[in-house]
C-alpha cells in the first residue's frame, strides 16, 4: 500500500469515528465524549492535510521548485501539531466549564462502547501509518500517526472515566479526566513540534547524523587534502548534504570525479534519500607548503 492510500485510510476511519462521537456525545451529555469528538475532528483535518501533503511532496522537482516539494511534509507536520495544541486547549476549556456547571450523563455505557470502538480502529490505523512513515521518512504521516495514537489514549481514558462515573455517580470525574488527557495531548504535541518545525528553517541534521557523514568522508582521507564548508539540512524525507573537497593539484578531472562518486555512494548507502553535492578544489600554494613542511 503506497503512502497516499495509507493517508486516505486515516481520512475514512476518522470520518466515521467523528460522526459516532458527536452523536453519542450530544445524546449522553458527556463533555469528555464531546471533547473527544473535537479531538477526532482535528484528527480528521490532520488526516486530510497529511493526505494532500504526501501527494504534493511525491511530485518531482519542476521549474518553480528546483529542490522538489519535500518541505510540504514539514509544513503540514507543523500545522497538524498546532492543531493538537488547539485541541488540548479547547478540551481544557470545555472541562472547566463542565466542572463549574455539572450535568448528569445519560447512558454512559453507550459512550464507553463508542470510545472503545474508536480506540481499536485508531490503534490499528496508527500502526499502519507509522510503519509507512518510517519507511518513507514522511513527517506529515508521522504527525498523523501521533494524532491517531493520542486519540487511542484519550478514548481509553474517557471510557474509563465514564465507567467510573456509572459505578460511583461522581460526575466530576468526567471533566477531570478530560483535563488530564488534554495536558497529555499538549505535552506530546510539543515533542512533535520540535521535530517538524526546525527543517522549515533549514536546521542542520542531528549531531549523530552529521557524525556518520563526516566519518564516511574521513574514511577517504588518504585521497584528499581536506574538506570544508560542510552543510546539511532536511527537506521532507530527504537529507541535503554539500561540502568542498580539496584534492591534490595533480589529480585529473576524472580522478577527482571518481573520488566524489565513491564518497557520494557511501553516504547514500547510509541515507538512501540523500542529495549530495561535492565541490572539488585543487590544493592551493599554502596547502602545498604545509604538506612539504609535514
Amino acid at each position: 500500500m503506497n503512502s497516499a492510500k495509507v493517508a486516505f485510510l486515516s481520512v475514512i476511519s476518522n470520518s466515521v469515528i467523528v460522526i459516532l462521537k458527536v452523536i453519542v456525545g450530544i445524546f449522553t451529555g458527556s463533555v469528555a465524549v464531546l471533547s473527544e469528538a473535537i479531538h477526532s475532528s482535528l484528527d480528521l483535518v490532520a488526516s486530510l492535510i497529511a493526505f494532500f501533503s504526501v501527494r504534493i511532496s511525491n511530485k518531482p522537482a519542476d521549474k518553480s521548485h528546483r529542490y522538489g516539494h519535500g518541505k510540504i511534509e514539514n509544513l503540514s507536520g507543523t500545522i497538524e501539531t498546532l492543531l493538537i495544541f488547539i485541541a488540548g486547549i479547547w478540551i481544557i476549556y470545555e472541562c472547566v466549564h463542565k466542572l463549574i456547571n455539572p450535568v448528569p450523563i445519560k447512558l454512559p455505557f453507550l459512550g464507553i462502547l463508542v470510545m472503545l470502538f474508536g480506540a481499536i480502529v485508531n490503534f490499528i490505523v496508527s500502526k499502519i501509518i507509522n510503519k509507512t512513515a518510517e519507511e518513507t521518512k514522511s513527517m506529515a504521516m508521522k504527525s498523523n500517526a501521533l494524532h491517531l495514537l493520542t486519540d487511542v489514549y484519550t478514548s481509553l481514558g474517557v471510557a474509563v472515566s465514564l465507567l467510573l462515573v456509572s459505578i460511583t455517580g461522581w460526575h466530576f470525574l468526567d471533566p477531570i479526566i478530560g483535563i488530564a488527557l488534554a495536558i497529555y495531548i499538549i505535552f506530546e504535541a510539543n515533542k512533535l513540534l520540535r521535530e517538524s518545525f526546525p527543517p522549515l528553517l533549514d536546521a542542520s541534521l542531528s549531531r549523530e547524523e552529521e557524525e556518520v557523514i563526516v566519518n564516511i568522508i574521513r574514511s577517504y582521507k588518504k585521497e584528499f587534502i581536506e574538506f570544508h564548508d560542510f552543510r546539511t539540512r532536511r527537506s521532507g524525507p530527504s537529507e541535503w548534504i554539500d561540502f568542498h573537497l580539496v584534492v591534490p593539484s595533480s589529480y585529473s578531472i576524472e580522478r577527482a570525479h571518481e573520488l566524489c562518486d565513491k564518497i557520494e555512494q557511501d553516504i547514500i548507502r547510509k541515507f538512501p534519500d540523500a542529495q549530495v553535492l561535492i565541490h572539488t578544489e585543487p590544493e592551493n600554494e599554502r596547502q602545498i607548503n604545509i604538506k612539504k613542511e609535514d
